[in-house]
């Protein structure tokens, strides 16, 4: 899952806590090119470090026998017909909006054409079965679409039980029917699509539940396709889905974000259907806010970067206990050493100027009386043979004034 797919669930699950409804947890696996027990297993988890929890697990697989007997019903009474159109004439046929030939078959041609798909023998792996709509329609998704196809490959729970399958786009208005959904909660760019879900919900008579829209969460920066997200991790050009550097939930939890930051941050967006791209500083600006009152304070210094500051008035070595947060004593104590030399990094001696009096974290302040540049030649053992190591002596007259 990557940050996008987190957005519509814990939105889903924040109106279904907030009007205590049923949330419903279902895999829409229609196609079983596509279909992998593995990702649904990853799925799972993701969720469940979102601490998103369901009330009922379910697949679109569990509904291919009704659905089969739908396909069949909108045959039988005429609003859908066996196609044998090559596909990619098919697709011309839509774009310039001609009917295909076999959109006039009788009942009887599109049953036996559909017999033929169920055996998937030669004559009917060339055939699909389309809703009979208008070809007319400025709605591209209103020209006929496609509801059942033949597929060869099996299917990761029936196997090869089923040797037709349907579209998502037919499945989803059915099964949600049937499952008692009352709103859908789908992206803007589902938009085109909502006319069609609610022609199949009224062709067969269904009850129909109430779509919502938000928009879909853009990223500037962020690549969110997960086609290409797929890519990375199988060119290994990236460390797996849990790299600090992807969109991904793992990946962003292991960057440092936290779940309740993550969720205030959807939140508040809401479910807005204004389409806007979003900088990734006001997620981590949100997450600040949740882990600043808890997270221990520690110094970290880069290695490659180390300064000596020289104190000339401290010879006593000595530790301290201080709080690991300043405002929490509850967080814990930490060991703070006390000497004549402290070390900072490069960027920061750089800003000490003669005369200045600089403030030390858990120490105090330093008047600088002195800054001393010099370059110490050291061979390294690669083919750069020289390499340039800048250190800054300081006189300074230290005085310890109350912890910060």
């Amino acid at each position: 899952m990557h940050i996008g797919h987190a957005k519509a669930a814990l939105l889903n699950q924040h109106y279904q806590k907030h009007f205590k409804g049923t949330l419903i947890m279902r895999f829409d696996d229609t196609n079983p090119a596509k279909e992998n027990a593995d990702f649904e297993k990853v799925i799972l988890e993701d969720l469940k470090m979102l601490g998103v929890s369901y009330d009922r697990f379910t697949h679109s697989s569990d509904h291919f026998d009704t659905l089969l007997n739908y396909c069949k019903q909108s045959l039988e009474k005429g609003f859908a017909y066996c196609d044998d159109t090559d596909p990619e004439e098919m697709k011309r046929q839509r774009n310039h909006r001609q009917e295909s030939a076999n959109r006039t078959n009788t009942v009887e041609k599109n049953l036996q054409m559909w017999a033929n798909m169920i055996e998937r023998n030669e004559q009917g792996q060339k055939c699909c079965v389309r809703l009979k709509i208008d070809m007319k329609s400025n709605n591209g998704c209103m020209r006929d679409p496609t509801i059942y196809r033949c597929k060869p490959e099996a299917h990761v729970r029936t196997g090869t039980n089923y040797k037709v399958y349907p579209t998502y786009d037919f499945a989803c208005p059915i099964v949600d029917s049937i499952e008692g959904v009352t709103h859908a909660l789908r992206t803007t760019e589902y938009h085109d699509r909502d006319e069609q879900y609610y022609w199949i919900i009224d062709a067969f008579g269904l009850r129909k539940p109430f779509i919502y829209e938000y928009a879909r969460l853009n990223m500037k920066y962020t690549v969110l396709s997960k086609r290409k997200l797929t890519w990375f991790v199988n060119e290994k050009i990236v460390d797996g889905w849990d790299d600090p550097r992807l969109p991904t939930v793992r990946g962003i939890l292991r960057r440092g974000m936290t779940v309740e930051g993550l969720r205030q941050f959807i939140i508040a967006q809401g479910s807005s259907r204004s389409v806007v791209l979003m900088d990734w500083d006001k997620i981590w600006a949100i997450n600040k806010q949740h882990i600043d009152p808890v997270a221990p304070r520690y110094t970290a210094l880069l290695k490659d970067q180390l300064v000596q500051l020289k104190l000339s008035n401290v010879s006593k070595e000595e530790t301290q206990q201080h709080q690991k947060h300043p405002k929490d004593k509850n967080i814990g104590m930490k060991t703070v050493y006390y000497g004549s030399t402290v070390l900072i990094e490069k960027e920061d001696a750089n800003l000490i100027k003669d005369g200045q009096t600089i403030t030390l974290m858990n120490w105090g302040n330093v008047k600088v009386t002195r800054v001393q540049k010099y370059v110490e030649n050291k061979r390294k053992k690669t083919r750069d043979s020289i390499v340039g190591l800048e250190m800054l002596r300081m006189k300074s007259n230290f005085s310890k004034v109350k912890p910060i």
